[in-house]
């Protein structure tokens, strides 16, 4: 079975032959040598003909699983969030360190899921979460009630971000259940080659910024922003597909159930970059 096409859960998927699902062929082999030599046994030559699979060291994961790990990973990101949100609400001075804090702590994070293979390490999801919802929770409101206009309040924006990422998810979910796109490796290519240039974009922008009053334009709520806005937007919301993907191939490989954790990590981040984009984007069109 190939790599995952999801790069946060690269590495997750493996070969049963490998003994990821507890599938080792050494342990049945050990067990038949066992057998033929118990002392005052007869020989039996079925058992070699036809040997019994070695029992799997763990449960199989299952969509319920990836189900729970996700609300779980969800609701300390959302808890984290409202906390991040009242403390910036007491004290503005809080809002930029709460985002340096949860931005950076969470991309430290996903590195270390990603390229230590610790994906299926609960506590590292967790505290992904957290971070991440001191990021959410700060950049929320700033959105709300900095950015935008007094016309409309933070709570409404806030809600319609919301409600446009999960209406975003649930239909990828609608597209990747019906197969009106499938996950190829060609359509992989093209959505990592996608990303890579709009990360480049968005650092080649934050760096002339430093420079130039709004950087190359692609922030600062104009047509180019929305028009960028718009393009990330549709870039994570294709995403998407990658993990439900990945999700779907670790079902069907018979991985461990603690693969679940990975996918949760997957869809978080996911959800997290689709968030941000929305808010971005309602700002726009609610700001000054």
């Amino acid at each position: 079975m190939r790599e995952s096409s999801n790069p946060v859960m690269r590495g997750v998927v493996r070969d049963n032959q490998t003994g990821f699902a507890g599938f080792g062929a050494g342990a049945a082999g050990a067990a038949q040598g066992a057998m033929f030599n118990q002392p005052g046994q007869q020989y039996d030559p079925y058992a070699q003909q036809y040997p019994q699979p070695a029992p799997a060291t763990s449960r199989q994961l299952t969509v319920d699983d990836v189900v729970t790990k996700t609300a779980i990973t969800l609701g300390v990101l959302t808890l984290m969030a409202i906390v991040s949100y009242f403390l910036v609400d007491s004290n503005d001075a809080l809002a930029t360190p709460l985002m340096a804090v949860g931005a950076i702590g969470g991309l430290v994070l996903v590195l270390v899921a990603s390229f230590g293979r610790k994906q299926d390490n609960p506590a590292i999801v967790l505290a992904y979460a957290a971070f991440e919802g001191l990021f959410v929770g700060s950049i929320s409101f700033v959105f709300g009630n900095w950015v935008v206009s007094g016309d409309t309040s933070a709570g409404a924006l806030i809600g319609q971000a919301v409600l446009g990422t999960f209406g975003v998810f649930f239909g990828m979910l609608v597209v990747y259940k019906v197969g009106a796109i499938r996950v190829t490796p060609r359509f992989t290519r093209m959505l990592f080659a996608a990303m890579i240039g709009v990360c480049v974009l968005m650092l080649g922008n934050l760096v002339a910024s430093f420079f130039t009053d709004g950087g190359f334009g692609l922030r600062d709520g104009g047509p180019l922003a929305i028009i960028f806005s718009l393009v990330c937007i549709g870039i994570a919301a294709f995403s998407f597909l990658l993990d439900f993907d990945s999700a779907d191939r670790l079902i069907r490989a018979g991985a461990p159930a603690k693969a679940a954790w990975g996918v949760a990590l997957g869809l978080t981040v996911t959800l997290v970059w689709l968030y941000v984009e929305i808010l971005r984007l309602l700002s726009y069109f609610n700001s000054d």
